[in-house]
């Protein structure tokens, strides 16, 4: 779910996403008694301009660019952008009005690129962002994606992760992400480093440590509000979504839909 709603509607989705996969055959079930996740510690080390047109909703570093994929229907895009200045190196315009860009990422030279509710994943050549060389069909909706050294890693909104081939799109496994409290529901932008899944839960300012083997989460960051009051527009900023990371520097990139600032973090 990408776009704020009115309370009773966003808890009727909600609803709807945590059981919508009930059947599933493979959902792996966690067992009780989860251990509270421990709190993450990080330093802002800088911040950066970023496109204020953009939606974000897939951010990735891969071979030393920086890969965005952003949301909102019409202005929905896939892009190659400068992370320190913000500038937009190279964009496809990829919405319609009933297409709506979400989560990106790059395996095996390919650029997956998800769709929101129209059951439509894009695959890309990396040396051509403009046209798509493959699309799959996917049944769920598409918010998040990330992926191990062999499988993609897929979100739907709910607390399921989809563990997925990369050549079919078949699912292979899923695991379902609970904490003490219980099911985490609207896991959102991916990020898969060092054996752990990064989540962006969404509509909150919190990105969680998942195991992906129990599903458990095992650490979380919640942030402050990291935009000053007047650096946010009325009816245009939104909320936190977004995580890249470099593994050349080791450091965490941050941003938000429409945000003018994308933050570089390290995580203690």
């Amino acid at each position: 779910m990408k776009i704020i709603l009115p309370l009773a509607l966003i808890i009727f989705f909600s609803a709807c996403n945590g059981n919508q996969n009930e059947e599933d055959p493979t959902l792996v079930v966690p067992g009780s008694g989860i251990a509270a996740p421990k709190k993450i510690e990080y330093t802002i080390l800088n911040q950066f301009p970023h496109d204020t047109s953009a939606y974000t909703q897939g951010l990735e570093f891969y071979n030393g660019k920086l890969y965005e994929s952003t949301g909102d229907f019409i202005n929905s895009s896939l892009r190659i952008t400068d992370a320190k200045t913000g500038n937009v190196v190279d964009k496809h315009m990829m919405g319609t009005d009933i297409i709506f860009g979400e989560g990106i990422t790059i395996f095996n030279n390919k650029i997956y690129q998800l769709t929101w509710q129209n059951k439509i994943i894009y695959q890309y050549d990396i040396n051509n962002i403009k046209k798509p060389i493959q699309t799959f069909s996917w049944p769920y909706e598409g918010w998040g994606i990330t992926h191990n050294d062999s499988l993609l890693i897929i979100s739907d909104g709910s607390a399921n992760l989809y563990f997925v081939n990369p050549t079919d799109l078949k699912v292979m496994s899923t695991i379902s992400v609970n904490d003490n409290n219980g099911a985490v529901l609207e896991l959102n932008e991916l990020e898969y480093v060092d054996g752990f899944i990064y989540a962006n839960i969404y509509l909150k300012n919190r990105i969680v440590k998942i195991d992906p083997e129990s599903g458990h989460v095992v650490g979380e960051i919640i942030f402050p509000e990291l935009l000053a009051p007047n650096e946010k527009v009325a009816d245009r900023t939104d909320v936190l979504n977004g995580i890249a990371y470099n593994k050349e520097t080791n450091t965490f990139y941050i941003t938000g839909k429409r945000w003018p600032k994308m933050f570089e973090i390290k995580m203690n």
